[in-house]
């Protein structure tokens, strides 16, 4: 469940633009929808491309490309854009369980720096149109997980009705904690959701020091101690993972990096991935790590077909 979005990806020949645009490097910040249109206008020089996006659903996008069966649950407008979002996650195998909207399909800005950091200034358009009122209890059936974006946490109706159905279903809850700004905007009820009903975490370095105040070793303790799985990524030096008293270290694979964004949501669909299947704590991480590592090779969160079956013979090999 996630903020149905589509990413419109800018690549930025230098930083200076985001001080001009009053964007703080690495960020995600909402937007209204003139305030989009002024950034999109300013940057109407740039190279741009499109692609179906928020964290949420680039997880599950990508775990149905892997085929494990999935769902998504979000709000889309009856316009081209949101056209495009269903189309985009049928063609993954996804099933998309969408609410359809008058207002507009949200989208999120994606600047992309030289140094691969992205972004975001993102509108959300119909995707804030997700209410718990549209939380049917059969949407969880037949399921084993439900994964949920940080990004949802200021909606706390929406996401407390959430994890009550997902626990009614017997589902393991997976949430990712989406960005460092949400979690300090969000601490205490970010808090409260975790211990009570998240079984894995995942967060990367900002967002674990924003929540506990630690750097990654220690927060990953702190962490550890109410939730069953927590994930810490550490950036170019891989990922730990933490169940129990055991601590797992992961490292990365080598590539030449050209846009992190949607790393992290393709990591911890890759974790996802191998926790279904039963896999180690290291191999679910290894190829989390793997799926993290071939998105950023691109520009955007959606990789061709043909990255899909190389990282399918990975996986396998």
């Amino acid at each position: 469940m996630g903020n149905a979005l589509v990413d419109i990806m800018i690549s930025l020949e230098c930083e200076e633009i985001l001080k001009v645009l009053e964007l703080p490097k690495g960020s995600m910040q909402l937007v209204d929808k003139e305030r989009s249109n002024k950034i999109l206008d300013v940057l109407k020089g740039y190279t741009k491309s499109q692609s179906a996006g928020g964290s949420a659903a680039n997880t599950i996008h990508s775990l149905g490309m892997l085929g494990i069966p999935t769902g998504y649950v979000g709000v889309v407008g009856e316009d081209d854009f949101g056209g495009f979002f269903v189309r985009d996650m049928i063609n993954a195998g996804v099933d998309p369980m969408m609410i359809h909207s008058t207002e507009v399909t949200g989208r999120a800005i994606a600047l992309v720096t030289p140094d691969s950091e992205r972004t975001f200034a993102t509108f959300l358009g119909a995707a804030i149109e997700l209410t718990a009122g549209n939380l049917r209890s059969e949407m969880f059936k037949d399921y084993d997980y439900f994964h949920i974006e940080g990004y949802l946490v200021q909606n706390h109706d929406l996401i407390h009705r959430a994890v009550k159905l997902a626990k009614e279903k017997g589902l393991t809850v997976s949430l990712d904690m989406a960005s460092y700004n949400v979690v300090n905007a969000n601490k205490d009820f970010l808090g409260e959701i975790i211990h009570n009903y998240v079984d894995i975490l995942f967060a990367n370095e900002e967002e674990a020091r924003a929540f506990t105040g630690y750097e990654p070793e220690e927060a990953l303790r702190e962490i550890g101690e109410t939730v069953e799985i927590t994930v810490i990524k550490t950036g170019s030096s891989g990922s730990l993972i933490k169940q129990g008293v055991e601590i797992v270290p992961v490292g990365i694979i080598p590539v030449t990096p050209v846009d992190t964004t949607g790393a992290g949501d393709l990591y911890a669909a890759g974790f996802l991935y191998g926790h279904s299947l039963g896999l180690s704590l290291r191999r679910c991480g290894e190829i989390g790590a793997l799926l993290a590592g071939r998105v950023i090779e691109i520009i955007g969160s959606k990789m061709p077909m043909e990255h899909w079956v190389l990282i399918k013979n990975q996986i396998v090999n």
